[in-house]
């Protein structure tokens, strides 16, 4: 009787948070009224307990299969990259995920690993599963798939931690993301100007002077700025090129060590970070046409470190080529082989010219060749 009295309450909790999220967030209070719920599904959750892996957003043509079939957490970059169409180099026997069509490929691929919480409750997801195995894992190979099979198109690869000041462009990215504040100081300062999220988010026990607030607050932030940024560029998403975000958000990690797992300001910023999620994944979803990957790993701790070699923003305009941040040569255009062509044969053929001419010269006989050596001026005038 109890667990039929629980589904049915989870069940009215669902439907009534999927018609406020599609709703639209207009006031605090309708938003106040979305963390509620949000923070009662997380005191009766359903499904997978523990550290996972949840589709928030994925269009027909990837098909993920309802289930809980564990994915390893090593496993994440080949699964991201099989649902953006690569190949990978060892088959990946998992049954969650579908072969789909041939000449379809989502155009973007957005994963956010969220530390500090083992699960959200994002009842509008496609699909969750239990992680296992939670090491830590990067999106580096496929991040350099994309800009080998699409480097002339300069797809959109971001990758970004805003907690470790993690900044990681390439192709359009440069352009697109050079004024997202990525330090913990450009973040601060984002928050105190207008239009940030201290003044449409409910903060409720969280403080606008605490430390560890700050750096949560401050990647709701940077998740805000993202989209903003992707809808003044609406032309990226038409392009014919994937693009490929990573976002890694600590702040859970570090609201749960200062204050408890147990504390108002742990629970509210879970059922915040919830909302934002969910509200993130339908607008980066709508600005690809509804052809767009959505992934969260939620993860309590992974098992071991994982050092990365950081790079700021400012950073990245002194390198010699911002298109390549493995300091390869320059990308020509496409009338560079014509230009090389004409003067790579021109220089052959006046080197040929010369070596000709400097053999004939060098085998000549004055007697014999030349008519000056043979006749005397007279001779010359006469003939």
């Amino acid at each position: 009787m109890v667990n039929i009295l629980s589904n049915a309450i989870f069940t009215e909790s669902v439907y009534s948070t999927e018609s406020h999220l599609y709703s639209g967030l207009s006031s605090k209070r309708s938003f106040q009224t979305e963390l509620d719920r949000i923070r009662f599904l997380l005191f009766f959750p359903s499904g997978v307990h523990g550290d996972s892996f949840t589709v928030l957003q994925a269009p027909e043509f990837v098909s993920f299969q309802k289930g809980d079939w564990p994915v390893s957490g090593e496993k994440i970059p080949d699964l991201v990259a099989l649902t953006m169409g690569f190949s990978v180099q060892e088959d990946l026997s998992w049954p969650g995920l579908q072969a789909g069509p041939l000449f379809q490929r989502p155009r973007a691929n957005v994963l956010v690993v969220v530390r500090g919480v083992d699960s959200l409750a994002l009842p509008q997801s496609v699909a969750s599963y239990p992680l296992e195995n939670p090491v830590p894992f990067t999106l580096d190979s496929v991040a350099e798939t994309v800009h080998s099979l699409f480097a002339e198109d300069t797809p959109v690869v971001l990758q970004l931690a805003p907690s470790e000041e993690r900044l990681y462009m390439l192709g359009k990215a440069n352009a697109v993301f050079e004024d997202l504040p990525v330090t913990l100081q450009q973040i601060r300062a984002r928050l105190s100007q207008d239009g940030s999220v201290l003044s449409s988010l409910p903060l409720n026990s969280l403080s606008r002077n605490a430390e560890a607030d700050l750096l949560f607050l401050s990647e709701v932030q940077v998740l805000h700025d993202i989209t903003a940024l992707l809808q003044r560029h609406r032309h990226l998403a038409k392009d014919h090129s994937p693009d490929l975000y990573s976002l890694e958000l600590s702040g859970l990690e570090e609201l749960s060590r200062l204050y408890g797992p147990d504390s108002p300001q742990y629970r509210d910023a879970t059922a915040l970070l919830a909302s934002v999620l969910q509200k993130f994944g339908q607008d980066v979803y709508g600005l690809y046409g509804n052809s767009s990957v959505v992934e969260v790993v939620t993860v309590k701790a992974f098992e071991a470190p994982l050092t990365r070699k950081s790079r700021s923003i400012l950073e990245s305009r002194q390198i010699s080529n911002p298109g390549s941040p493995y300091n390869l040569a320059y990308k020509y255009n496409f009338e560079y082989a014509v230009v090389f062509n004409i003067v790579l044969w021109l220089m052959i053929v006046l080197a040929l010219a010369v070596i000709a001419i400097a053999y004939n010269l060098w085998n000549m006989d004055p007697g014999y060749d030349s008519i000056i050596y043979r006749m005397t001026n007279q001779k010359i005038r006469m003939d």
